[in-house]
């Protein structure tokens, strides 16, 4: 199997259709046209890129966004409380000795 195909030189013989919502259809026009592709770019694109990855090019997850800003939040809370922790472990430090620390001029 020829792993350098190329989508945008490939001769163009076979038909491949499918049907979509005509409201789906007009809403992903008008996000690809925003950065100058056609619908049909798109999908080549897509195309392109599954066999450069073989396989789908992105990760296949369930989380949606939701979610995501759920997962982040906890994470940044983890974090913050971190660091709430090794201060009352360690001592607190001033503004200024933070920034003498990382190397951080005064304005």
């Amino acid at each position: 199997m020829d792993t350098n195909l190329n989508v945008g030189n490939a001769p163009k013989t076979s038909l491949f259709q499918f049907r979509i919502n005509p409201e789906i259809k007009s809403r992903l026009e008008a996000i690809y046209a925003k950065n100058g592709l056609t619908l049909t770019d798109a999908i080549n694109i897509f195309l392109q890129q599954s066999i450069n990855a073989d396989g789908l090019p992105f990760l296949v997850s369930p989380e949606n966004k939701a979610f995501m800003r759920r997962k982040a939040a906890k994470i940044l809370m983890a974090e913050l409380q971190n660091g709430i922790d090794s201060g009352e472990a360690h001592g607190w430090i001033s503004e200024e000795e933070a920034d003498r620390i990382l190397g951080v001029s005064a304005e």
